[in-house]
């Protein structure tokens, strides 16, 4: 197949020219190494090529020859490769020295205090809607940051978004049915339970206990569910799970990078507004979730929560994508009150924007006012006024509101 550009792209390529060595990170399949290899001028496979590895496992240095940029593709399983890489970095004071790409955290975490001022992370997530061209891209979240309209139709339908949260941003998998997709990634679920999961640090985890912790993940997808609820949803009849073993399998799933929870925005508030901290559950890609539980697109059909649920995952993965390529992190926020919305931009100079994920146009309204209630109860706060206000829905005629709120069509969004 083609190299599909990726929105990462241009960020990997200036990081190379300021650092000595990029590291790749992101979910095994999402892209990492063809993206890689259009910038690489050697490499080298660790997972593939199994004398590669037998060598690098007596002397991780071997691997390390090559044109540079050199491409080290998972070299966590070789973890003694990392202060070999920074040492030739080192010696060289050069940029643009190695790509390395991780499918996962290593268990002693030896890129911790050994990189600073060598190494630059890269985040990589399966495709948005843009990159695989299911987006037009016309309502650019860089525009709209600097308070421009948004643009665009989008005529995606429930059943339309109900095949791409299914078929998720997998780039070798775009070509296949959704029937194929879910297939191949009901075997990945299984990989992750039976193997991957154990080989982070060699502690052996039940993986029908793995397979039952990802399908309530999947249950509770886009919402607040705690260790607790988990591990009675996951208990059934025997009794509830320890919340601590629930834990230790949500730590070792996020550091295979197959879940991203999104983490609780907390601005400066001068009110005493009270808020929550907890988290809200989102595979790093929707279609993992409808794979955890067996779904399909028309099942999801039948049933519009859980295709709601699994929409604002995949608008969550897609503004992650988007807001990385404009400096910004995405965050949620809910306070005491029951004000809550489903994803806060921020910028690192501080500029925020909040944005609402709903399925049906019907809902816009009440998305609007509760977004214009969050941007008046922070208006106080060092924050300032927010750079803007959306509602991304699933389909529809791009615009901006009397009220200033925008609405977006998902199918329209970009980066």
């Amino acid at each position: 197949m083609a190299y599909r550009s990726r929105i990462v792209d241009a960020e990997l390529a200036l990081l190379l020219g300021t650092s000595g060595a990029v590291l790749i990170e992101g979910a095994r399949a999402c892209g990492k190494t063809e993206t890689a290899m259009q910038v690489a001028a050697s490499s080298v496979q660790l997972d593939i090529d199994a004398e590669a590895r037998a060598a690098a496992a007596v002397d991780p240095g071997l691997v390390l020859s090559g044109e540079r940029p050199r491409l080290i593709d998972e070299w966590q399983l070789i973890p003694g490769v990392w202060d070999h890489v920074r040492r030739a970095v080192d010696r060289s004071g050069s940029t643009g020295e190695f790509i390395l790409t991780g499918s996962a955290v290593p268990a002693d975490d030896v890129t911790r205090h050994t990189g600073a001022g060598r190494f630059t992370r890269l985040r990589m997530r399966p495709m948005s809607l843009f990159e695989s061209g299911h987006s037009s891209g016309e309502s650019s979240l860089r525009s709209l940051l600097e308070g421009q309209d948004p643009a665009g139709r989008s005529d995606l339908d429930i059943a339309d978004l109900a095949v791409r949260v299914s078929v998720g941003g997998w780039p070798g998998l775009l070509d296949r049915t959704p029937a194929q997709v879910l297939r191949v990634l009901r075997g990945y679920l299984d990989d992750v339970r039976r193997t991957d999961i154990s080989r982070l640090d060699g502690i052996r985890r039940d993986p029908e206990n793995v397979a039952r912790v990802l399908r309530s993940l999947a249950r509770h997808s886009a919402t607040e569910a705690t260790d607790s609820t988990i591990a009675a949803d996951i208990g059934g009849s025997e009794g509830s799970t320890k919340r601590e073993t629930v834990a230790a399998y949500h730590d070792a799933l996020g550091r295979l990078m197959i879940i991203e929870d999104l983490p609780a925005w907390a601005p400066s508030l001068r009110s005493r507004t009270t808020l929550r901290q907890a988290p809200v559950r989102h595979f790093v890609d929707p279609s993992l979730a409808v794979a955890a539980l067996g779904a399909s697109p028309d099942r999801l059909v039948r049933d519009l929560r859980l295709l709601g649920q699994l929409f604002e995952s995949l608008v969550v993965r897609d503004l992650r994508i988007y807001a990385q390529a404009n400096d910004a992190e995405v965050f949620r926020y809910r306070d005491h009150t029951g004000l809550e919305t489903d994803a806060i931009l921020q910028r690192r100079d501080g500029g925020w924007a909040a944005i609402e994920v709903k399925l049906g146009v019907g809902q816009v309204d009440d998305a609007a006012h509760s977004l214009l209630r969050l941007a008046e109860r922070v208006a106080s706060d060092p924050h300032g006024a927010p750079l803007l206000l959306a509602v991304v829905t699933g389909k529809g005629i791009a615009h901006r509101r009397p009220d200033g709120v925008l609405v977006i069509p998902v199918g329209t969004l970009g980066p």
